[in-house]
């Protein structure tokens, strides 16, 4: 009993410093991009005319907004989303219904995307607007635990609004990027200077959303524990979307490729994440169980440096390092 107080002390313990350091991570992010936006707004409003600045400002505002309410019928049209009653898919609604309640959020619509490519995700405009997909690829590779979870992990992304931050955020590198573009080629030395500031700003910024969208990421997936998933349950959904992605064919890979965002994992990296990912499944059961994820706990996760840089890149952490993060949670 003692010992499992102990271990279980040592659980609650990892897991709120993993949970305060990912909140640490996200103020110091807007902190940065709030800092970066007042340089930029300094630096335009002196060279350029405050009048100017206004208009780009407000160009890059609108056009994320349009973006943002038309967003949920291009992901519907690109994905072939077709919604399905309680009738037709009873499982798949109960889960949704279950998890919904238990994140005190209104159940979103539930849809099955036509494609072989396994994955599921998330979006709409606000909480009453969203929408739970999933693929048909994905309905036949996980067992109910690893499919719940995998929900789990996207009724995680709804609580926390994480489109509507991520939307909101991007709005700093557009913006940044509609002032380098008209003044990069203006002609004088004082628009030009203005043009590649704004470009750095641009480059910098978009780093600093991508990297926001993977806190997000490793947030959605905390959430999905704290919704009673277990956490080799989610770890090894995660494995199997890897090596089912991998397996795809290159037209439905096509067809997702834009919308990777949106996804629980990016299936365009997933024929290099196999090799590190291969390492986890120590019995070759083709799945990851608890005393697998047990394990991963207590070792040194060893990321190349080209990988590193492809993280960076990204929408979503490197797999493996994601899986890692899990395994602080307990099996």
């Amino acid at each position: 009993m003692k010992l499992f107080n102990h271990n279980h002390y040592i659980y609650e313990r990892e897991k709120g410093v993993t949970g305060m350091w990912l909140q640490v991570r996200m103020y110091l992010l807007l902190g940065a991009l709030f800092g970066i936006v007042y340089a930029l707004i300094v630096t335009a409003g002196s060279l350029l005319g405050i009048g100017n600045f206004l208009f780009y400002g407000i160009l890059a505002t609108v056009m994320m907004l349009i973006q943002y309410m038309i967003g949920p019928k291009i992901v519907e049209w690109t994905m072939k989303v077709r919604y399905v009653t309680e009738k037709e898919e009873p499982e798949l609604h109960k889960m949704v219904g279950e998890l919904s309640r238990q994140a005190k959020i209104p159940k979103p619509r539930v849809g099955v995307a036509k494609t072989r490519l396994p994955n599921a995700f998330a979006f709409g405009r606000w909480q009453s607007d969203s929408r739970v997909c999933v693929t048909e690829g994905v309905m036949s590779l996980l067992d109910k635990n690893e499919l719940r979870a995998v929900l789990g992990h996207e009724i995680a992304h709804i609580k926390n609004r994480d489109v509507t931050v991520i939307t909101i955020i991007s709005v700093i590198p557009s913006l940044a990027w509609y002032i380098a573009w008209s003044s990069m080629f203006a002609g004088d030395r004082k628009n030009a200077a203005v043009g590649i500031f704004a470009f750095v700003v641009y480059f910098l910024t978009n780093l600093l959303v991508l990297y926001g969208s993977r806190i997000r990421e490793y947030y959605a997936d905390r959430g999905s524990i704290e919704l009673g998933n277990k956490p080799h349950h989610l770890a090894s959904a995660l494995y199997k979307l890897v090596y089912g992605s991998a397996k795809c064919r290159k037209e439905d890979m096509q067809q997702a490729k834009g919308m990777k965002a949106f996804f629980a994992s990016d299936p365009t990296r997933a024929h290099a994440e196999i090799r590190d990912l291969s390492k986890l499944d120590a019995n070759f059961g083709g799945s990851i169980d608890s005393h697998e994820l047990e394990t991963l706990r207590h070792k040194k996760i060893s990321v190349s440096k080209a990988e590193k840089l492809v993280e960076i890149l990204s929408t979503h952490p490197n797999m493996l390092k994601r899986i890692s993060v899990l395994a602080k949670h307990g099996s």
